[in-house]
């Protein structure tokens, strides 16, 4: 940070506090245009889930490494993992699966069964690391060998990034676009696909926005020696998601959900996530997409 962005904020000049504005910014809306070929076989809306496949790694991160943490971790993997497989065939809904390569490195089986059953598996980080915490060469070096874990693994090279924690340096995109991504998963500009601008250029990556809403660590997760202690009731988080799809589903865009293993796989939690796919597919008009598939669709719209 040079000597005058260490100043109080109050004090930056324009040119200061316009750069931090516009280093990465939304740019055109990639949602296709209304009508019956919006999305694919005359849908109506686009239903995006996404898990989080972090287990151990959060802990690790942290040089967190007691037993405890470290099952709390593991009931992710071995016990959530295989719920969550059997519910998402029973609904015939591909998803994506971000996975930090320690993950796919401790199970090897973890990322191709995820394959095997439909789903797109992507970069997750290597060990949930905090990129703002980062140097650029780093960043590059930790998500390039996590790419080639994944795709070691599953025979496919992942396009689709999501940062751990949804952490976005100043040097992320830089990477994202070194490393030949199509498609980030991690900022919060729109509720539907639009393309992302580096210092008011056009990159033609594909953002396909995130939230807070529409993720389940903000309301389940558990902190022992922290305040964080989980505050909204499963089926009030419920609540929320179905009205956010309800809404996209009227508004004929983009439902997208994050949520990670070891906390929505809890069984008095997945029945939540069952509830919100059999509301979803009382709609005969529901394209359920992974992510990847989803920035293939929209991707046209980059050159229009």
């Amino acid at each position: 940070m040079s000597e005058i962005e260490q100043q109080e904020p109050w004090r930056w000049s324009e040119e200061v506090w316009r750069g931090h504005v516009e280093r990465v910014r939304a740019g055109r809306s990639l949602l296709p245009a209304a009508g019956p070929g919006r999305w694919p076989d005359g849908a109506r809306v686009a239903v995006a889930i996404s898990f989080d496949s972090d287990h151990e790694t959060p802990a690790l991160r942290d040089g967190e490494t007691s037993p405890g943490r470290m099952a709390q971790g593991e009931y992710g993997a071995r016990a959530a993992v295989p719920r969550i497989l059997e519910l998402l065939d029973r609904y015939e809904a591909p998803s994506s699966f971000y996975m930090p390569a320690v993950c796919a490195l401790l199970r090897p089986d973890e990322a191709p069964t995820y394959v095997e059953h439909g789903h797109e598996v992507a970069v997750h980080g290597w060990i949930h690391e905090r990129n703002t915490l980062l140097a650029h060469d780093d960043e590059l070096d930790l998500l390039g060998r996590a790419m080639e874990v994944l795709e070691s693994q599953t025979g496919v090279r992942p396009t689709g990034i999501r940062t751990p924690s949804w952490d976005f340096s100043d040097s992320t995109l830089d990477v994202v676009r070194e490393l030949g991504f199509t498609y980030d998963s991690s900022l919060m500009a729109d509720d539907d696909p639009y393309e992302i601008l580096q210092d008011g250029e056009r990159t033609g990556i594909v953002e396909i926005p995130v939230d807070w809403i529409r993720d389940d660590a903000p309301y389940l997760m558990m902190e022992r020696f922290q305040s964080l202690r989980p505050y909204t009731p499963p089926r009030e988080v419920g609540r929320i998601w179905r009205d956010e799809f309800d809404a996209a589903y009227a508004a004929g865009g983009v439902f997208q959900l994050t949520m990670h293993p070891h906390f929505i796989g809890h069984r008095s939690r997945l029945l939540v996530l069952d509830e919100l796919l059999a509301h979803i597919r009382t709609h005969d008009d529901v394209w359920f997409a992974t992510h990847a598939d989803l920035a293939a669709h929209v991707a046209p719209g980059l050159t229009d």
